[in-house]
């Protein structure tokens, strides 16, 4: 029998996590393949088989385990099946009871948005019965939608039910903070606390990315395999404006200040897990497909729990990106010991008075939360302003100057 313990993931970490099993008790497995996963307060990452065996769990789903701690038996001396056992058919969506055949919503349902978790069942349902997901209260895991929230949502039109409970229920479900919600809270109560934090605002016209994605998305994405999306674009403004405002790039440690001569932008992605926020490197020597490349990287290894420790820190500046849940304007909250943090908002069409004239015209809101003992009112406007006319003049992004000024050699 061999012992598979909990490895070591970093100085200051003494325990984590266990997130799920991906083999049951009992299971065969070979050696190197995954058998759990794991989750620090800074990360989650895969434990594997270090022998071929049969698995034996000695940790539930859900427990904290302490580094160093038995996770799980292998026995190696068991011998290997000869063969899987088959799969179970496929459970057909129940004919009885019938649901309501009116639908929740006037639009109707053909398939489960790709956003939208459920169970098989569920989606058969979903589709069948043209059900308006986001009228169905989910409570499966990392909120998937089962078959008994979709009847639930069917037999109750218009009554809304908490996760698993009945109509008029006062229940209270206590749950443990997970060890990456932990550090989400610790972190954000330290910034809050260590710092002279404030917020400045500023709005964008978004006319000219809207027009250059538009005129240019099929082509970038044949010729690099990606979608041009916003972030490239606020990245790149970010770094070259933080190139002439150093202090926005800079830390406090101690008495001394630390000042960055390379961009580290920090993206903050969510996850059904919480808030990560992995980092972008060097983005100032990325090109724009080198930049949303690492966004789709990050961000997917991010909802798939695959981030490394190393790829959540060092940032020097942190982008968050509000406006995809529909935020119009927020103060975000610096992710320490950085300095600033840039908040995007909603597009969203407003009347501008341009020249005399009221235009509609995309605008966004744009926030930055800043650090006052090192960054001044002069800093945290003059950056948020170089940003503005990047975005408002894309082909500032090239060189950072005009186009004409620098034929003129002005």
């Amino acid at each position: 029998m061999i012992s598979i313990k909990v490895p070591t993931v970093g100085e200051s970490i003494t325990e984590v996590t266990l997130l799920k099993w991906t083999k049951p008790e009992g299971a065969w497995v070979d050696r190197d393949e995954v058998i759990a996963e794991l989750e620090s307060e800074k990360a989650t990452f895969e434990v594997n088989a270090e022998q071929a065996g049969t698995l034996h769990h000695k940790a539930k789903e859900g427990d904290s385990i302490l580094i160093g701690a038995i996770l799980a038996d292998i026995n190696e001396t068991a011998t290997k099946p000869a063969g899987e056992a088959p799969k179970p058919a496929p459970v057909a969506a129940p004919s009885t009871p019938t649901p309501p055949t009116a639908p929740m919503s006037n639009a109707p349902v053909t398939s489960v948005p790709n956003n939208v978790k459920t169970t098989p069942v569920a989606a058969a349902i979903i589709a069948d019965k043209q059900v308006d997901t986001n009228q169905i209260k989910a409570s499966g895991y990392a909120g998937k939608i089962t078959k008994v929230d979709v009847l639930d949502a069917l037999n109750n039109p218009g009554k809304i039910q908490f996760a698993g409970q009945d109509l008029f229920s006062r229940n209270v479900r206590p749950e443990k903070m997970s060890n990456l919600r932990k550090t989400i809270s610790r972190r954000l109560v330290e910034a809050k606390n260590t710092t002279a934090m404030l917020t400045t605002f500023n709005e964008v016209d978004m006319t000219g990315i809207m027009q250059i994605r538009k005129q240019y998305k099929d082509k970038f994405k044949e010729a690099h395999g990606v979608n041009l999306g916003f972030m490239s674009f606020f990245a790149k403004a970010c770094s070259i404006a933080l190139t002439e405002w150093p202090t926005v790039n800079a830390f406090i440690d101690g008495d001394q200040l630390l000042y960055h001569d390379y961009a580290d932008i920090s993206i903050a992605v969510s996850t059904p897990r919480g808030l990560t926020v992995p980092v972008i490197r060097n983005v100032e020597s990325l090109s724009m497909a080198g930049i949303e490349k690492k966004v789709i990287e990050l961000a997917g290894k991010a909802r798939d729990s695959k981030l490394t420790a190393e790829e959540l820190t060092g940032g020097t500046f942190t982008i968050t990106n509000g406006g995809v849940f529909g935020s119009l304007m927020s103060t975000p909250i610096i992710n320490i010991p950085q300095s600033a943090i840039l908040g995007m908002h909603k597009i969203q069409d407003r009347p501008m008075a341009v020249n005399g004239e009221v235009k509609i015209l995309p605008m966004m809101y744009l926030a930055l939360s800043y650090d006052h003992r090192i960054i001044d009112g002069r800093e945290s406007v003059g950056f948020l302003v170089r940003v503005k006319e990047l975005l408002e003049n894309p082909a500032l992004l090239l060189i950072a100057k005009d186009p004409v000024a620098s034929l003129l050699e002005l």
